[in-house]
């Protein structure tokens, strides 16, 4: 299981019985998708986060306090400013690398970044290319690269924000990051909302609207600032997001064990009517079909003096292009690759694509400023972002300068390039 869930902004930008058995479950689309609480919830359920909210923090507590894994980034603050700083910074890289990521995976990670950059202070003195090498296998490097920048922020000031609002005005803090850190490390009475506490929220309350609508959202908001408990607001929060990544999972919630079952809407519902089920909430909305993106990807071998400097293994260099500082792989650095039309991935209008390219971007003329020893093509490789299905058709080139030597190529070419 995922320990959490993607964050869910405030706006659009942003128990030991059987579990009830049902003889047919109807789509989501059989419980109306703008039916009010009221109208849903049977007699005697919670129809709202204020008269049972006592009763509610108390059980998921006790069940949080007994049950919560032991996980690195769960410790006690030591007394004073620096030990909740200390413990601020901790949750900032643990909830950033917990997005999207499963916990065995992220215990490693954390575990390598604290060693390495135990304050906010030695990261801060860190480099992108540092950064990104100890990031390598997360994913969404844009995520390294505000943690990075953020940090610089904050020791610039030389003080960590202590509440959400001050928190989210450090690059790359959002709302759910800022009341993690509020809440968790400085006591900030604040909610937090992820996918997590969206599916505990929407189930506790059967909310049968779509949770990716900015009314949805604003909802989901509300009622966990009301449910927050505000002498213990750090636990509460992070027993929230236990109980979504473990009992009231996605597709077997172990209703038998939760310790709030008694105020959930949802489980109540599917008790009435064998139509309805627990895991119709929150309602599953489609995703989108990731489009459709081709390049062409050039393996750029430079050899100067092919047969007697690369022979010795003293000039043999490749190409790489750093990508520009915004957008899908920002910053990263990458062999020569071009975007190129559906209609036109044959051989020939691919290489077209690529010596234009090569020309604006590093000086590059194939055909008069450097002989050609080898090009040809070495395959292709598909790779899935989220939103984007990419075919990488690759080349192979092996280019001889005319004049220079390997150090004026290490110079002008090799070294920090980057696209404006």
């Amino acid at each position: 299981f995922q320990n959490r869930a993607p964050p869910m902004a405030k706006s659009p930008k942003a128990t030991t019985s059987r579990r009830p058995t049902r003889k047919r479950r109807a789509s989501p689309a059989a419980v109306p998708s703008s039916a009010d609480i009221e109208d849903l919830a049977p007699s005697g359920v919670l129809a709202g986060p204020t008269s049972a909210a006592p009763a509610l923090r108390s059980g998921l507590l006790r069940w949080y306090d007994a049950h919560r894994r032991d996980l690195p980034w769960r410790f006690s603050a030591a007394p004073g400013r620096e030990g909740r700083e200390k413990r601020a910074y901790a949750v900032w890289v643990s909830e950033v690398m917990l997005q999207q990521t499963r916990v065995p995976v992220v215990i490693d990670y954390y575990s390598r970044w604290m060693a390495r950059w135990p304050t906010v202070e030695t990261l801060a003195a860190a480099t992108q290319e540092e950064v990104n090498e100890m990031w390598a296998g997360l994913g969404y490097y844009r995520r390294a690269r505000f943690l990075l920048e953020g940090a610089k922020q904050i020791a610039e000031k030389g003080e960590f924000p202590s509440t959400a609002s001050t928190l989210r005005q450090v690059r790359g803090i959002g709302d759910y990051t800022a009341g993690a850190i509020a809440s968790i490390a400085f006591s900030e009475v604040t909610p937090l909302v992820d996918g997590n506490v969206v599916r505990v929220i929407s189930r506790l309350f059967a909310i049968a609207d779509n949770p990716k609508e900015s009314s949805t959202v604003k909802r989901f908001w509300e009622l966990a600032g009301q449910l927050v408990d505000p002498s213990r607001p750090g636990d509460f929060n992070q027993a929230m997001m236990e109980l979504g990544a473990t009992l009231c999972s996605k597709t077997k919630p172990d209703c038998s064990q939760c310790p709030v079952s008694s105020h959930c809407q949802a489980l109540a519902l599917s008790h009435e009517n064998p139509l309805v089920g627990v895991t119709d909430y929150p309602r599953v909305v489609p995703k989108a079909k990731p489009r459709r993106d081709f390049a062409a990807v050039c393996v750029v071998q430079i050899a100067q003096g092919l047969e007697q400097e690369t022979a010795a293994g003293k000039c043999n260099f490749f190409l790489l292009i750093k990508r520009p500082e915004e957008g899908l792989l920002a910053g990263l650095w990458e062999f020569p690759s071009v975007l190129v039309d559906e209609r036109k991935t044959d051989p020939l209008n691919r290489r077209k694509e690529m010596d234009r390219y090569l020309k604006q971007l590093v000086d590059i003329d194939v055909e008069q400023e450097s002989n050609l020893i080898l090009r040809e093509d070495v395959g292709q490789h598909v790779h899935i972002f989220s939103h984007i299905r990419l075919t990488m058709h690759v080349e192979l080139m092996v280019l001889k300068i005319k004049g220079g030597s390997c150090a004026a190529l290490t110079s002008s070419w090799l070294l920090m390039l980057q696209p404006n």
